[in-house]
């Protein structure tokens, strides 16, 4: 029997996609922001598989194998005596993201609307903190749920290359969190709506979900972020960072594909548009922790105005977040599920703006470029 199709409301909380007051009620939520500890419910059965004969899935075994020779110290193999400018190391941010789009009603004035190259400067950098702070929180995520498909993905082969991932995982906390505190200085809590995404992740008791929500979602924006940050920072540290970081989530992504490519393949319609609306929910999510809302309450600046003005931006002016979902897009259409159906995710992904991206290079290809990195 078919299950029912669920309403936007019950994906992603609100009947519209842009609705500004949920999006910003749903902030004002996250009372733990402060916690230390989060703890999630994990619904999840541990499997043991007794068959440990290793090459069934042989692109996986591959995988596996390239892993163990890719590692890098975060300690070691970076040169932390770089002094880093945290002003000038990464900036999307001006003046120019917030005038007045054409057609816009000029008497609809934004708080920025005054701010000189001061008050830029000084958003530039708390932006630059507050992206670095989620990825950062978002890392953690990984290393929580790589360990989390290590008990729970029956194949041996995938059991030995997530075993892998935890490591990478682990050693990106610690980079990430070394950078921050060494050259920035402070950080930012975790975004709710990231925080919302992870704890879906990790409360669903499919192993494939796991799969879909981390290694496809989460890593393929934070794939796509990290190679456009790589591209434009002239900091040679966090270059480096970078550099070293894309290597392994190339890995990662390319692990997520591979092994839902074949479970995808026994699915019914019905449970592949479980999957569908998903990682529809996930791409919200995601969109939303980019509205950048803990960093105007920073700066005094009210949230509300901001937001509507971002979400009310063509997509040309927005290239730092859509080009995000440039490995999400193509690795949703090579697992099947951007035209499964009625097509219905390709119909959200356009009413979201990042459609555009379907015809880019997937991981898979992509991994190919980072064969040959081997850290040094």
């Amino acid at each position: 029997m078919a299950s029912p199709v669920r309403t936007d409301t019950e994906i992603i909380g609100r009947s519209n996609v842009n609705d500004v007051d949920t999006i910003i009620e749903i902030s004002r939520t996250n009372s733990d922001a402060q916690a230390v500890i989060h703890a999630v419910q994990d619904n999840s059965d541990a499997l043991f598989t007794w068959d440990y004969a290793k090459g069934a899935r042989p692109k996986l075994e591959r995988l596996y194998e390239k892993a163990k020779t890719s590692q890098w110290n975060a300690q070691t193999d970076l040169d932390w005596s770089i002094e880093v400018d945290p002003y000038e190391a990464f900036s999307i941010f001006t003046e120019s993201n917030f005038e007045a789009e054409p057609g816009r009603d000029t008497a609809r004035r934004l708080p920025t609307d005054s701010w000189g190259e001061a008050e830029w400067r000084e958003f530039s950098l708390e932006s630059f903190k507050w992206r670095m702070s989620q990825f950062l929180h978002g890392e953690q995520g990984a290393l929580l749920c790589t360990a989390k498909i290590v008990e729970t993905v029956p194949w041996i082969d995938a059991k030995y290359y997530a075993a892998t991932q935890v490591v990478d995982e682990a050693r990106h906390v610690e980079v990430f969190d070394k950078y921050i505190n060494t050259k920035l200085g402070d950080s930012y809590p975790i975004n709710v709506h990231l925080k919302m995404l992870l704890d879906d992740i990790i409360n669903d008791s499919r192993w494939d979900m796991t799969y879909l929500g981390m290694q496809i979602m989460v890593e393929g924006l934070a794939l796509a972020a990290f190679g456009f940050m790589q591209q434009l920072t002239p900091e040679p540290l966090l270059k480096q960072l970078l550099r070293y970081v894309m290597a392994d989530e190339a890995r990662h992504v390319a692990f997520g594909v591979l092994s839902l490519q074949e479970f995808y393949c026994e699915l019914t319609a019905a449970e592949l548009r479980e999957r569908q609306e998903f990682a529809f929910e996930a791409a919200v999510r995601m969109r939303d922790r980019f509205l950048s809302q803990e960093v105007w309450e920073r700066m005094g600046v009210p949230v509300r105005p901001m937001v509507e003005n971002f979400l009310a931006l063509p997509a040309d002016q927005k290239p730092f977040q859509n080009i995000l979902f440039s490995k999400i897009v193509p690795n949703c259409k090579k697992l099947g599920l951007l035209d499964a159906g009625d097509g219905w995710l390709r119909r959200r992904f356009e009413e979201i703006q990042v459609i555009e991206f379907e015809h880019w290079a997937d991981t898979g290809e992509e991994y190919e470029n980072f064969q040959n990195f081997t850290p040094t």
